[in-house]
């Protein structure tokens, strides 16, 4: 289907609907400003933002979220703390939430899809009463988005209850569980989390600790486990750290989570980062905590893209506050990449700090050009198809007076498709900016992940199938450059001035740190 439309008395719209009713078109002739030099988007989905959320279609092209985990062990107010801590951790996944407590005579527990604020309330976190918890919030990298699949998972066994909470991706997960189906186990959810709860079940070992040991030798991939029984409370991180994972105090409590911010919210102290390879079993009985091992950490490979856009600002990873991280990728970029402009404005909101970086090491000053809508919601009405073309906006605005008739250079961490960069590119100059520079505080990213980001298949990314100055024209920007891969690394940095303690760089070189099967490259259009 086709049509063609006059947008002004100089503008042709040719205008298509691909196959998943997006129409797309390419704006011809007018006086060159502020045109498109590919595709455009005009919603045209049941409702007015559908389509602005993560997705090949949507304005937030950006990388899907994991998940986060917090536990607390030893706190009479345990649902309460776990309620406010994965509020903290909100950002590492919006689509469900839950929490189980271990009562004097059963588990307690509440699982329900969206956020952490909509699920719970006070009737139902009322009657989680115990002194041990473990919360998720969940993002799907792997496994249906279905109430079945929230977390945390919780089981009967042989001995006893059982709840398990994680975020990460384990790689060898699908061959593990067609073995276990071939010798006759039966799964309820689809997420691999379960796979763990079946290796424990089938453990020759009664004891629980030595039972998640022996799980966790046969499994693969980027992990931070919190497991819960009736008297413990175990968490552990995967050989390699690649997930984040932290413990705090909040007096004589332990707390467990995956970004140090949550102890922030609930009063804690963080207290260290929990080491790859590492087990920790809490007991109810003695309230003593142990420290031990269940695998040598291996090299260790911490997550980049947690520094670059994963991350609270306000949380810290292997000593490394992740707000000033960023600044320094964005000092660095301005070293590679400086270009001379009126000001510099960052894509909210993991952009900010690379942002100021860029301003305070360039000299230019730094704007709030850009405006995000924290509270877009789906609206169900059916406008024109001239407001439909609005739609994009309303997510994220250029503010005119700040950015008209300026030379500006847009910061943002990374780019993915591409389709965001072009769109937020074009709302720049619509807004009167003269030129639009464009600077990523990260490598490009051309390799999927199979670590628990969720990452389109590697024919998708923009990065991967063309070159820089194609990817600028794709974009419609004056210039572009991405940070060096040499240049994040010592952003990043360690305690004390340490370089490079040693990240997952995978998305960006193609090494990764663990074996990858064959069928988890299935449509990822890997090499």
């Amino acid at each position: 289907m086709s049509d063609e439309r006059v947008v002004s008395g100089q503008e042709r719209l040719d205008m298509n609907v691909d196959a998943k009713g997006l129409v797309t078109g390419m704006r011809q002739g007018g006086n060159g400003q502020g045109q498109h030099d590919g595709a455009f988007p005009l919603w045209t989905g049941a409702y007015y933002n559908e389509g602005m959320g993560a997705g090949p279609n949507g304005l937030s092209d950006k990388l899907g979220e994991e998940c986060g985990v917090f536990g607390v062990f030893g706190h009479p107010e345990a649902a309460n703390l776990s309620y406010y801590g994965l509020h903290a951790l909100q950002h590492r996944g919006q689509e469900s939430s839950g929490i189980c407590v271990a009562g004097e005579d059963a588990f307690n527990y509440h699982r329900g899809m969206g956020l952490v604020k909509e699920v719970f309330n006070n009737d139902n976190l009322g009657p989680m009463v115990g002194s041990y918890a473990i919360g998720h919030v969940r993002y799907s990298t792997a496994g249906e988005s279905k109430l079945a699949n929230a977390q945390p998972l919780v089981f009967k066994y042989r001995e006893g209850d059982l709840a398990i909470a994680t975020n990460g991706n384990l790689t060898n997960a699908p061959d593990i569980k067609k073995r276990l189906e071939r010798e006759g186990s039966i799964f309820q959810t689809t997420s691999d989390t379960e796979v763990v709860a079946h290796l424990i079940a089938r453990s020759k070992h009664d004891d629980i600790v030595e039972a998640v040991r022996d799980a966790l030798l046969q499994i693969e991939g980027a992990y931070a486990f919190l497991f819960l029984t009736r008297d413990k409370l175990i968490a552990a991180r995967d050989p390699h750290g690649l997930r984040p994972f932290v413990m705090g105090r909040l007096g004589d409590a332990y707390l467990f989570a995956s970004e140090s911010c949550a102890f922030d919210t609930v009063g804690g102290l963080y207290e260290r980062d929990i080491q790859p390879g590492e087990l920790l079993i809490l007991n109810q009985r003695t309230g003593e905590l142990t420290h031990d091992r269940f695998a040598e950490g291996k090299q260790r490979a911490v997550c980049a893209m947690e520094y670059i856009y994963f991350a609270r600002p306000d949380s810290d990873i292997d000593e490394v506050n992740i707000h000033s991280a960023r600044k320094r990728m964005g000092r660095q970029l301005a070293i590679e990449s400086f270009v001379d402009a009126d000001i510099v404005t960052g894509v909210p909101d993991s952009s900010i700090s690379a942002a100021i970086g860029y301003a305070e090491q360039t000299g230019i000053p730094y704007e709030l050009g850009l405006i995000k809508n924290r509270y877009t919601g789906r609206t169900f009405i059916q406008p024109s198809q001239e407001l439909r073309e609005q739609g994009v906006k309303m997510k994220l605005s250029a503010v005119r007076s700040i950015v008209q008739g300026k030379r500006v250079v847009m910061i943002d961490d990374s780019i993915v498709r591409g389709t965001t960069s072009l769109r937020i590119v074009n709302m720049l100059r619509e807004a009167g900016a003269t030129e639009v520079h464009v600077r990523i505080s990260s490598p490009p990213f051309q390799n999927p992940c199979f670590y628990g980001i969720d990452t389109p298949n590697r024919g998708e990314l923009i990065a991967a199938v063309k070159s820089v100055e194609e990817i600028r024209k794709a974009i419609n920007a004056d210039s572009l450059h991405f940070l060096s891969q040499e240049g994040l690394v010592n952003s990043i940095g360690g305690p004390a001035g340490e370089i490079n303690r040693g990240h997952c760089t995978a998305c960006f070189d193609n090494r990764y740190p663990t074996a990858i099967p064959d069928d988890a490259k299935i449509g990822c259009g890997c090499d």
